[in-house]
């Protein structure tokens, strides 16, 4: 089925107003703003949907963000509140804290991962304070393979874009009239210094099209997305709990 691109804009903008009008009609979007592409059609859609006044962008470098004029670059060109929260003195000083409890190898992977859910209980911070609504901004392709940190990027709210593709954001984003070098950046977690296809081994391009269509002409990176995508499912599913046979007779 070919993507339509204008219904698709008119069916995500009516769903955050349904959403407002469900769990805050006088709440604002708040949301963590990178600089990519994710992140801009988000703000770009809430933008349409709420109105600029009742969007704001959190920028959160770590030290010295050499891309953060793209950030900057979004909030201008949608002429949204701001904030810029540098997390660099938390970040070091929590992992410094950690290794000072005795831990004796604070893992690579742990380091990598501190820095998003530093940002997110920073964007909730604010967003708390400011009678918001925090937006999730993950896209179905990164979700389908858990290309994303637990309590990190991968919460929020309310969630546009969990079920479009990286090509179907792209999309969306140029309908939105959004600058091309944000909807064409390269992906990247800003965090180990590489894109995200140079971490995945495989290209969007190829994943979206194995999402959609089923079809993929290399073995090797089926196996790998597979791998990925049954390893990570648990990251879409809500947290297992012990079920038992005790009544509840509160109204719900």
């Amino acid at each position: 089925m070919e993507f339509d691109v204008k219904k698709e804009k008119e069916r995500v903008i009516s769903w955050i107003r349904e959403f407002f009008l469900k769990n805050g009609p006088d709440c604002n979007a708040v949301l963590g703003i990178s600089g990519g592409k994710d992140s801009s059609v988000a703000a770009a859609l809430c933008v349409q949907a709420l109105g600029k006044d009742r969007v704001i962008g959190v920028l959160m470098p770590n030290g010295v963000q050499s891309d953060i004029d793209m950030s900057l670059l979004l909030v201008k060109h949608l002429g949204i509140r701001y904030y810029v929260v540098n997390i660099k003195d938390g970040y070091d000083g929590l992992v410094e804290a950690i290794k000072e409890s005795g831990l004796e190898n604070l893992s690579n992977q742990s380091t990598i991962n501190l820095a998003p859910r530093i940002r997110m209980s920073t964007v909730y911070a604010i967003s708390q304070s400011c009678n918001g609504r925090v937006c999730n901004t993950c896209n179905l392709s990164e979700d389908w393979i858990g290309y994303s940190t637990r309590y990190g990027d991968s919460v929020g709210d309310f969630s546009p874009l969990s079920h479009y593709t990286v090509q179907e954001v792209k999309a969306l984003g140029r309908e939105l009239g959004l600058p091309e070098i944000l909807v064409e950046k390269a992906p990247s977690d800003g965090l180990c210094g590489k894109t995200d296809e140079d971490n995945l081994g495989f290209s969007y391009m190829m994943l979206d099209k194995y999402i959609r269509e089923g079809i993929i002409d290399n073995e090797d990176k089926k196996k790998l997305i597979d791998h990925k995508h049954r390893i990570n499912k648990f990251k879409l599913e809500l947290m297992p709990a012990c079920e038992n046979d005790l009544t509840i007779k509160a109204d719900d």
